[in-house]
């Protein structure tokens, strides 16, 4: 006999940290582990998950179309190019972190991942050196407690990235960071979305 949508949706199971909002679980679906490939949508990641240092990730996600129109849908080339001008303008946007030194990060961090670009041929290509055979790490946690905040990886990556002149983005962002792109999937085992991608 087939499922009706209630009984279909009783044995979807998520990972515990997105239940807590619609906003959540939509990002958690939809999103978060899904290996990303286009450097537009890395550098969105990149100046959302600059943006919560310090702060929860749904204060962000709640902002986050307020964020694509302060920085021009996330047009790395366009951000690098801001001005002091555009910074004044944006601490006093009430739909973002008014943040002035997380502001002027944005566009310094633009910089060096156009600096990135040119190097590596794509930012992409940059995080794959990284990973073992350049491929995502998928790891197999059984509860949201074994998944660490930070990880030697990270610390790697976050250093390198600060070497070359990136802020707000410490090990815990960076593999925070990681995590959303999907070149960590840490998915709890018995998460209906460990998978999908």
């Amino acid at each position: 006999m087939p499922k009706n949508d209630n009984e279909e949706s009783i044995d979807i199971k998520r990972c515990e940290w997105s239940k807590s909002d619609p906003l959540y679980i939509k990002y958690h679906d939809e999103e978060w582990g899904k290996e990303v490939t286009d450097d537009r949508t890395l550098f969105e990641f990149l100046v959302l998950e600059s943006a919560q240092a310090g702060l929860s990730w749904l204060t962000i996600l709640k902002r986050r179309d307020a964020y694509r129109n302060a920085f021009l849908d996330f047009n790395v080339e366009k951000v690098a190019n801001m001005t002091e001008a555009d910074v004044e303008y944006l601490v006093t946007d009430s739909g973002i972190i008014r943040h002035r030194g997380k502001i002027e990060a944005t566009i310094t961090n633009a910089q060096h991942f156009l600096e990135i670009q040119k190097e590596f041929g794509n930012f992409r290509n940059y995080l794959k050196t990284f990973l073992p055979e350049g491929k995502p790490i998928v790891n197999h946690w059984k509860t949201m407690n074994e998944i660490p905040t930070s990880t030697p990886l990270s610390e790697t990556i976050s250093k390198d990235m600060k070497k070359r002149g990136f802020k707000f983005f410490g090990p815990v962002i960076c593999y925070a960071y990681l995590q959303a792109l999907g070149y960590v999937n840490d998915h709890v085992e018995d998460c209906s979305f460990k998978y999908h991608v």
